[in-house]
């Protein structure tokens, strides 16, 4: 049976503000969470630059990427349309209305930096190894939706 619940005009416009999420995979277990951090449902779509609300959704990627990795592996970024490669991922920020910044080291150590306009946003998650196997993995995702719910 279908539900047959009628929404009030404030609950239909609530509704449409909220962002929302699905993803289908072909293995079961690696749906991710629906579970938005505060920091992404506290404050209307619309009152959002392009580049806030891409680094929103963003950290959710990441956040959902680190969780299926092994011990042995951190998350990283594969840098399209240049010859940089990969960027191992140690924080990310974003500057109002339309700049992302992921701040990392390349698989050699060296410092790197991407800055990116939100038109041109097109990152490949990468699963890379840590750079000290005896250490435990660093994962940026959690800080990222922590700071977020902190605000």
């Amino acid at each position: 049976m279908s539900d047959t619940s009628i929404s009030t005009t404030a609950e239909a416009h609530e509704a449409a503000a909220m962002p929302r999420r699905h993803e289908a995979h072909t293995d079961p277990g690696s749906t991710s969470s629906t579970t938005q951090p505060a920091g992404v449902t506290d404050k209307p779509m619309a009152r959002k630059s392009p580049a806030e609300w891409a680094y929103e959704r963003l950290i959710l990627y990441i956040q959902t990427f680190e969780e299926q990795l092994d011990s042995e592996h951190e998350v990283a970024i594969g840098l399209t349309g240049s010859d940089v490669g990969i960027l191992r991922i140690e924080g990310m920020g974003f500057f109002d209305p339309d700049i992302l910044t992921f701040y990392g080291s390349d698989p050699r150590g060296g410092k790197a930096q991407l800055i990116q306009h939100v038109s041109q946003l097109n990152v490949t998650l990468r699963a890379m190894p840590k750079l000290a196997k005896k250490d435990p993995p660093r994962r940026i995702g959690f800080r990222l939706v922590r700071d977020l719910e902190n605000g």
